[in-house]
């Protein structure tokens, strides 16, 4: 296949100078090669026969010793070493539903790909898992996955995912469990479907398979204002937040009890909603769930206290640091808590609402370059803005809206540090031990930053 073409071959490599751009793997150790877990799992071992193929069909072998667990050094043409695998679902909350039209084409991509949930992270529904595949995984012990389960009612998971296979999946999970593949588990909750009772018995069907399932997340849905057509889905209210929160704390203090752990943990978002103080550091047991928003905010807490405790006088320039509506007032409360150790601090927190997607969502994530200028073009920002790393993508430097890192920088007229999401990195910042920032190299263009800075 083309993806699975030899792109580059690390100088280090033992392969280095004896296979060439454009090669492919056939098989290691006389296992067929289909994609990256296959290699990852079967050139693990010290001593390899690698058998490849030239490009004009001629196949050789090579022998390979190196060190137990080292890599190759190859890099393919698709980091899966094949094409990703789209989501079959359409599922009644997806937020890549809710985006406008006009984005780019990436961001209306939808994967839900075993390989990458290994690798990556990412979550899927095993909705699009064949047999063949569920043995391979169990066969490589491909662990840990992490599931989006939303419930555990065959029924009630069809019509929330609109998937016919939807329910047969929740059986995948149980294969997995019994061969001892742990899964960290997601909820997106939504009030009227998969709330309450339906909650509760998805929470005792998941224990059932604990230590298998090794946490669980649970999330209220994400509503954004371009929801024409799609499922009518209601958002939480301070009340139904509350009794959410109440119901699966309930549960987890059983399971704490039963199992010495939670296993279910709610995101940060869910106590916003209510009005409640976050847990304390010790509730969030390993932080599994960070990806989810499950303790992120009470994580950058204990990390910037301990960074401030350790730190040097700050450099004196003022600056400025801009977040979504939920973590705005967090935020402040840190840089409160350094002004009382070093009250020269010279800072200010700028709550940003999200009028790109609605107002409805308030993650800080999902700030776009535009609502950025618009709400921040007046305002004192000193001599630096602090953003989080999580409103860019990583590569390109720029935000959802496609708005540039540089033509944010140029509209508001000051330097603009995306930080990562870590309390000791974000107490550097403030003091004046800022991140290094690097640009890709693109065509200038002044169109977005005209349309954002009218």
């Amino acid at each position: 296949m083309e993806d699975n073409f030899i792109k580059s071959v690390d100088p280090t490599s033992p392969l280095c100078g004896k296979v060439q751009v454009g090669d492919t793997i056939v098989s290691i150790n006389g296992n067929e090669i289909l994609d990256v877990l296959d290699y990852k799992f079967f050139a693990y071992d010290r001593k390899l026969d690698v058998c490849l193929q030239r490009p004009d069909g001629t196949r050789y072998s090579i022998e390979v010793k190196k060190n137990e667990g080292g890599d190759l050094g190859l890099d393919f043409e698709s980091y899966l070493m094949d094409a990703p695998r789209a989501c079959s679902n359409a599922c009644v909350f997806c937020f890549i539903d809710q985006l406008p039209r006009g984005m780019r084409k990436t961001m209306y991509f939808k994967d839900d790909d075993a390989r990458l949930s290994f690798l990556l992270g990412n979550y899927i529904t095993l909705t699009n898992l064949s047999d063949r595949e569920v043995e391979r995984i169990i066969a490589l012990r491909v662990s840990p996955i992490n599931v989006s389960v939303h419930t555990m009612n065959p029924e009630l998971r069809c019509k929330m995912l609109r998937n016919p296979r939807a329910g047969q999946s929740i059986e995948v999970m149980r294969r997995f469990a019994k061969a001892g593949i742990v899964m960290n588990c997601q909820i997106v909750c939504c009030p009227g479907l998969n709330d309450g009772e339906e909650l509760l018995y998805t929470m005792r069907e998941l224990e059932a398979l604990w230590p298998s399932v090794h946490s669980v997340s649970v999330v209220p849905v994400g509503l954004t204002r371009f929801r024409e057509r799609l499922y009518p889905l209601t958002p939480f209210t301070e009340e139904h937040a509350g009794e959410t929160l109440d119901l699966v704390e309930g549960f987890a203090e059983t399971c704490r009890k039963k199992h010495g752990s939670r296993i279910f943990f709610c995101g940060d978002e869910l106590y916003i909603k209510a009005g409640r103080d976050l847990p304390p550091d010790e509730y969030y047991e390993e932080y599994t769930q960070l990806e989810n928003g499950v303790g992120t905010l009470r994580l950058l807490e204990t990390e910037f206290k301990s960074a401030v405790e350790l730190a040097d006088e700050p450099d004196g320039i003022d600056f400025a640091i801009a977040a979504g509506i939920s973590a705005a007032p967090y935020l402040d409360r840190l840089l409160q808590y350094a002004k009382t150790f070093f009250p020269g601090l010279k800072g200010h927190v700028y709550a940003i609402e999200n009028d790109f997607f609605g107002r409805s969502i308030n993650v800080t994530g999902l700030i776009t370059g535009g609502d950025l200028i618009r709400q921040l073009k007046d305002k004192e920002l000193g001599g630096r803005l602090l953003i989080s790393q999580n409103m860019l993508r990583r590569r390109e430097m720029d935000f959802l809206d496609d708005v540039t890192l540089e033509e944010a920088r140029a509209a508001l007229g000051v330097p603009i540090y995306p930080v990562e999401s870590d309390g000791f990195a974000l107490c550097d910042a403030m003091f004046g031990l800022l991140p290094e920032v690097k640009l890709p190299e693109r065509e200038q263009t002044n169109e977005k930053f005209y349309r954002y800075n009218s």
